[in-house]
């Protein structure tokens, strides 16, 4: 069957299936019947082209979000709208033609699906920004992290919130948003990413501002509490908003728009950073362990605290490490070696009241031809892993740790 045919069979169905009505009501619906006639003929010429299906616009003309690939739009300002035309819209490639510079920052991305093509768009509107902001953006997980699990509650505006929180899920610039998406009705997918600048300029300066307030309710503490693992978390999480701020205020100056905010005046995080160092050389950390060799398993725990930058040792000391090492035979069928078993349960204490601030837990099995080498490679192995992996995971702790 001829496309004229199949054309003329969709009009006269939908035109004779509106007449009931007004002249007024019968032209509307005709031209409405029209409309959808075309979109109908060009879905059933895709049909026998064998291309995918695009959903039809609606009838009164306007857009609607249709995501063939099956990407969420989830945490989008507003959706995306999709480009049903076969013709190739001018922002594809001349997206300043559509989204003036005067307004907006925009890129386009495309791909293989719809998911891809606005994963791209996304990252090149990062990169107008240029290579600065880029490596700033993956600088600041702390910060991330910190806003993610509820540490800190960057604003009380909820726009404000909002905005950050998707920019984190979607790895991108706050405030950025798909605008548009086309397929090209053969194998690629393109989307527009834009930026409005007006808009962005008053989302990250109420969050430059907000995140002021929260470093200074941080790091304004009497020196019994700066004085204390609880105070040198704060500065740290001081020192990773400050590096988030840094970047939103770059943003900020290439956007056109720093109205408020001074950026030469804002703190480095480095600057907040010296100062936890200068509070965690003074806080001693005490280590005893139980179930220990020549003090093997107390050295590695020493030298791990000392490589998170804090004194070790002391009778005194507030903070203590108390770790216990239990070897056990580990039964394995059809071996000739032996094998023995270690777990090592390490608990940070505050000793002012006595709670466990950070347990961590070490195992592992090792095996000789007679238990006591076997113990002895076990307790070589605890050694090793405790001096290559405890230091960092007790600066990964207390750089998100709930301030109190």
């Amino acid at each position: 069957m001829s496309k004229i045919n199949l054309f003329l069979i969709a009009v006269l169905f939908l035109i004779f299936s509106g007449c009931a009505g007004s002249p007024k009501t019968v032209n509307n619906q005709s031209e409405a019947a029209g409309t959808a006639a075309y979109d109908a003929l060009a879905s059933m010429e895709r049909a026998f082209l064998g291309e995918p299906l695009l959903e039809a616009r609606p009838s009164d003309g306007s857009r609607q979000d249709t995501n063939t690939s099956g990407s969420s739009q989830s945490g989008r300002t507003s959706p995306a709208q999709t480009t049903d035309s076969r013709d190739k819209p001018v922002w594809v490639d001349m997206p300043d033609a559509v989204y003036s510079r005067q307004r907006y920052v925009s890129a386009v991305g495309f791909g293989s699906d719809r998911r891809q093509a606005e994963a791209n768009a996304l990252a090149n509107l990062t990169g107008f920004f240029g290579q600065s902001v880029q490596a700033e953006l993956k600088t600041v997980s702390t910060y991330s992290e910190a806003i993610m699990s509820g540490v800190i509650q960057v604003t009380e505006n909820s726009s404000v919130h909002d905005a950050i929180t998707t920019s984190i899920e979607m790895d991108t610039l706050m405030g950025a948003q798909i605008a548009e998406v086309w397929f090209d009705s053969i194998n690629t997918w393109y989307a527009a990413a834009i930026l409005e600048k007006d808009k962005s300029a008053v989302l990250y300066a109420d969050l430059i501002r907000s995140n002021e307030r929260i470093i200074n309710d941080l790091t304004i503490l009497p020196d019994t509490e700066k004085y204390s693992l609880g105070g040198y978390s704060r500065y740290l999480l001081a020192a990773a908003i400050a590096d988030a701020n840094r970047v939103y205020a770059n943003v900020l100056t290439l956007v056109g728009n720093t109205t408020g905010i001074n950026p030469g005046n804002m703190k480095k995080g480095d600057d907040f950073r010296i100062e936890a160092s200068e509070i965690s050389r003074n806080i001693p950390i005490a280590v005893n362990v139980e179930g220990d060799r020549a003090g093997r398993i107390r050295n590695a725990l020493s030298r791990s605290v000392s490589s998170a930058g804090f004194r070790s040792g002391g009778n005194d000391s507030r903070y203590v490490l108390y770790g216990d090492i239990t070897l056990t035979e580990a039964s394995l069928p059809n071996q000739q070696n032996v094998f023995v078993r270690y777990i090592v349960d390490i608990n940070l204490v505050d000793t002012a009241d006595n709670s466990v601030l950070f347990p961590c837990s070490f195992n592992g099995r090792e095996g000789h031809v007679t238990r006591p080498e076997a113990e002895e490679r076990a307790f070589r192995a605890a050694e090793n892993k405790i001096t290559e992996e405890y230091g960092k995971l007790l600066r990964d702790y207390l750089s998100l740790l709930l301030p109190r």
